[in-house]
């Protein structure tokens, strides 16, 4: 079983699949009993996809033995500043590698496109994601931003490839 990660618009219909998949799991989450499919689809409601696309950002698919299992996206918040957001892995697919192989897609196409500092936010009861950011790299820092949902802020320094 091998993944592929391929830059893919955030509008086709895996990528769309992996959107919904993403914000059913963290709503899901946060109240703790499923999310509808209205509560999905207003989540996903101007939620600034279209940023995810060249020149103001990018978003990645991975496919593990060839099903779609996984996304992440950044989006240019300054020349030299990305924000990582929606980091996906089905869970069926965990700890196969994905989140790191995400994370390096991302960082490639984010440094080409000048950025120097990536950073996210996320939520308490998200573990796993802020494991997976500390594991490669990634440092909490304080408050970046004051989003409903923000609790826990991370950076990470990226240096040119050579």
């Amino acid at each position: 079983m091998t993944w592929i990660i391929t830059t893919e618009h955030p509008r086709t219909p895996d990528a769309t699949t992996l959107r919904r998949d993403y914000y059913d799991e963290v709503a899901s989450r946060y109240w703790d009993r499923p999310a509808t499919q209205s509560e999905i689809d207003e989540g996903l409601t101007d939620d600034g996809t279209e940023l995810l696309v060249p020149p103001t950002g990018t978003f990645v698919v991975g496919r593990y033995d060839g099903k779609p299992s996984a996304c992440a996206g950044m989006v240019l918040l300054e020349p030299e500043v990305g924000e990582l957001t929606r980091v996906f892995v089905r869970p069926e697919a965990r700890g196969t590698g994905a989140g790191g192989l995400l994370l390096a897609a991302v960082e490639r196409t984010a440094r080409a496109y000048g950025v120097r500092r990536i950073q996210l936010d996320t939520r308490n009861d998200l573990v796993e994601a802020r494991g997976l950011y500390a594991k490669h790299g990634y440092r909490e820092v304080g408050a970046l931003n004051s989003k409903q949902y923000a609790e826990h802020w991370f950076v990470k320094d990226l240096t040119p490839e050579v």
